[in-house]
C-alpha cells in the first residue's frame, strides 16, 4: 500500500505545508536529523518555483522502498510555461526571474536523486528522492 500526500500549491502558506508534510512523511520513511531538514529545504525549494513560474501546481509526498530501502518521493508538478533550457536552468546563479538562481541546482544536491521534465507550454515535473541512511 502506497501512503501519499498531495498538496495544492498557489500561495505562501501552501508552501509552509508541504515543508511540514514532508519533513513528517520523510521521519515516518525512517530520515532523521538533519536529513529531514534537507528534504524540507528542497521541498520549499520547488514549491517555491511552482509559485513563481506557474502559479498553481501540486508537491505529491509518498512513501518509496528500493532495494530493500526507504525514503520519500516528491513530486512537483504544475502546468506552468515550462523550462526552456533544462541544463540552462541547473546551473548555480541562472533565472528567469528574479531569484538567484540557486533553487532546482541546490534541489538536486540536497536530494539523492533527482529528475526535471520539462515541455514548453504543458508545463514541469521534478521528482526527487530522499533515502534513509
Amino acid at each position: 500500500m502506497t501512503v501519499e500526500t498531495r498538496v495544492i500549491v498557489q500561495r505562501d502558506a501552501d508552501i509552509v505545508t508541504a515543508r511540514q508534510l514532508g519533513r513528517e512523511m520523510a521521519a515516518q520513511a525512517g530520515l532523521s536529523g538533519s536529513d529531514l531538514t534537507v528534504v524540507a529545504t528542497a521541498i520549499s525549494e520547488v514549491a517555491r518555483n511552482i509559485i513563481s513560474y506557474a502559479v498553481c501546481g501540486e508537491i505529491v509526498l509518498s512513501l518509496t522502498l528500493k532495494n530493500g530501502r526507504q525514503g520519500l518521493m516528491v513530486v512537483a508538478q504544475d502546468e506552468g510555461p515550462g523550462i526552456a533550457d533544462i541544463d540552462q536552468a541547473m546551473i548555480d546563479g541562472f533565472s528567469t526571474g528574479r531569484s538567484l538562481g540557486l533553487g532546482l541546482p541546490g534541489a538536486r544536491r540536497l536530494m539523492d536523486e533527482f529528475e526535471i521534465v520539462s515541455k514548453l507550454g504543458e508545463g514541469t515535473t521534478v521528482t526527487m528522492r530522499k533515502w534513509r541512511r
